[in-house]
């Protein structure tokens, strides 16, 4: 009887792996376990833009003029890319220089739109953008929607 029981036990088991792979695999995601999606998927990001107003405003701005609209996510490139869109654009007290394509997308350095932002809004919404992306691999990309 007990060797029975321990068979059933086991074939459940298995049972239950074999559905939770299958679950996983057909790229569900089981509640409560944070997933960000491997790179090259489209991932569409809701920017706040009543909170950085100015932010907003400068991408759909540059977005307009005919810079991507997609960022895609690649971290190591990001100092590389700054020290290129804000070569020879002057400081100017009291404001940030705001790039898009932000530096940590593959589309931004040389060429990125530059606008003077108040600190507060560009690094707000920076701060923002980053904890929103944190868990997306690099070759995520991410199109910025705006309501």
């Amino acid at each position: 009887m007990k060797a029975k029981h321990k068979k059933w036990i086991i074939s459940l088991i298995i049972t239950a792996l074999l559905a939770l792979f299958t679950y996983i695999t057909e790229g569900n995601q089981i509640p409560g376990i944070p997933s960000g999606p491997s790179g090259g998927e489209l991932v569409r990001l809701n920017f706040p833009a009543e909170r950085y107003p100015e932010t907003a405003k400068h991408i759909k701005e540059a977005i307009r003029s005919g810079h991507s609209p997609i960022c895609t996510i690649d971290r190591d490139q990001a100092e590389i890319n700054r020290n290129e869109s804000l070569k020879g654009i002057p400081t100017k007290k009291g404001y940030d220089r705001d790039e898009w394509p932000m530096a940590m997308c593959s589309e931004g350095g040389a060429g990125a739109d530059i606008k003077y932002i108040i600190p507060s809004d560009n690094r707000g919404a920076g701060s923002w953008v980053g904890n929103q992306l944190e868990d997306y691999a690099d070759g995520t990309r991410v199109e910025f929607m705006f309501k």
